[in-house]
């Protein structure tokens, strides 16, 4: 039976960590949450119900233990709380951030369902690991014995930085390869900072340079090496290098000046928040003083629209052409963008981009919901006569992310793809249709969540190093007979 520090959802309601008043965090990149104090992540861990099955681990992508320590945690034993956090994370902190809980962990709480408000999982994960920095708990890492084998691993967001750290600590060099100016993908660059603070990630991957982890940064694959060429370098290699090839809007007016692509727009504002010089016509990717206009309804348009208040436009408007109850980006961040200011034109969908060289206006129309789709969703149909405009000076295209053609880019044409483009793998050894060659995360599952990222890193680790490992024993065996 579960003792008297949990099972108190009861007598204690929910609650998150404190926000910082909109007008107060729209002028910055800082996070908008506090930490939780330590008595408030202990009473809010407290909360649990100790299921007997679990269905907030069951429904978390990476299994995690949590209602173990969310137990460990209302005891004030915080040290093993993050032990086992970390025992199946390479990541907890960073989850606990910018995890969709709502539709995993939190969303599948058994006392949601009672009416009580779920248990605060993610602010309770990003509590015990960001206290573990401070603590000095989160120890450095450790590679194991030397096994004399090399790994190259293209691509430094979640899924590469995963599988490398687990394949370090197996005892295999390990060499990232990534084209950006600095390691961790889309956490650096796509997520802003009010949402995931820079140091956040940094001091992850300098957790892993110091464990002996070789980062090769402004690395173009097919410009400074081809895949064959990695492939005759190290012994396995690992895709894992997402996908930013931005989904496609082919309306009048789509290439004026003004129309810009969402990932764009986001690293140029992460490359300012770094301090980082940016080229003259990156001025057109700064939304001050526009009046800004971001079509799509997902969490990455919910990142372009918080943005762009940040940085002074005159109106931010966020259009959709489903309703809000049909919304794919987080309900949080709805809200959050909503306390800062932002417009949602709910219902609507562009229909060009007008104005002279540069976008002045956008013409919508209006929509309704029809049948459902293939997937159950409901289909959006024009309303007859209905277009309106709206003025734009910068319209923002955030419709999500397709795969890149990386059998041109990476001069592999061998390498085998699906109709999407995304890298075809074999469903158990996660190994494409180059031998020795693996693939994982988003170039293979299409784009998703960090929190899959991280689970397909952790799974291709153990595939790779069972393929290793085999071919160093027929080796090892070849040369004793």
């Amino acid at each position: 039976m579960a003792d008297s520090a949990t099972l108190r959802f009861v007598d204690r309601g929910q609650a998150y960590p404190a926000k910082r008043a909109p007008g107060a965090r729209a002028g910055d990149f800082d996070e908008i949450s506090e930490r939780f104090p330590v008595e408030q992540a202990a009473d809010q861990a407290g909360r649990c119900s100790q299921c007997g099955v679990p269905y907030c681990a069951v429904h978390c992508p990476l299994h995690n233990h949590i209602p173990d320590w969310l137990r460990l945690t209302a005891e004030g034993r915080l040290r093993e709380a993050y032990e086992l956090s970390n025992l199946t994370s390479t990541m907890p902190e960073i989850c606990g951030r910018i995890c969709p809980q709502d539709r995993l962990c939190e969303g599948n709480c058994v006392i949601e369902f009672s009416g009580h408000g779920a248990v605060t999982i993610g602010s309770v994960e990003k509590f015990i690991t960001d206290t573990a920095w401070d603590e000095g708990w989160v120890e450095p890492l450790e590679p194991g014995p030397a096994r004399g084998q090399s790994v190259g691993v293209i691509g430094a967001g979640p899924a590469g930085l995963t599988a490398a750290e687990y394949l370090r600590r197996a005892g295999y060099e390990v060499h990232v390869y990534d084209r950006h100016d600095r390691a961790g993908g889309l956490l650096i660059y796509g997520i802003p900072g009010f949402k995931l603070e820079k140091h956040v990630v940094t001091r992850r991957t300098e957790r892993l340079a110091a464990g002996g982890i070789a980062f090769h940064t402004g690395f173009e694959v097919g410009r400074d090496a081809s895949l064959d060429a990695l492939r005759e370098r190290h012994d396995a290699l690992l895709i894992a290098t997402g996908v930013y090839k931005p989904r496609a809007l082919k309306l009048e007016g789509a290439g004026r000046q003004g129309v810009v692509e969402a990932l764009d727009y986001l690293i140029a504002s992460n490359r300012r928040g770094f301090g980082d010089t940016l080229p003259p016509d990156a001025a057109a990717l700064d939304a001050a003083h526009k009046h800004v206009v971001v079509v799509g309804g997902g969490d990455t348009a919910m990142d372009c629209v918080r943005t762009a208040v940040r940085q002074g436009a005159a109106s931010v408007k966020c259009l959709y052409r489903r309703d809000r109850a049909n919304m794919p980006g987080s309900q949080r961040e709805v809200a959050n963008a909503e306390e800062e200011g932002v417009e949602f034109v709910w219902l609507s969908a562009p229909a060009a981009f007008e104005g002279g060289d540069s976008v002045s206006h956008v013409r919508a129309t209006r929509m309704r919901l029809g049948a459902p789709d293939a997937t159950g969703r409901r289909s959006p149909e024009p309303e007859p006569d209905s277009d309106f405009a709206m003025p734009a000076d910068l319209v923002i295209r955030a419709l999500g992310f397709d795969a890149e053609d990386l059998p041109t880019l990476f001069e592999a044409p061998e390498l085998g793809v699906t109709r999407w483009g995304t890298v075809r793998t074999d469903g158990k050894t996660m190994m494409t249709s180059l031998d020795g060659v693996f693939a994982a995360g988003d170039i293979v599952r299409g784009a998703s969540l960090v929190v899959w990222a991280i689970r397909d890193g952790r799974d291709v680790a153990d595939q790779m190093h069972q393929w290793l490992k085999a071919r160093a024993d027929a080796g090892n065996a070849k040369v004793a007979a």
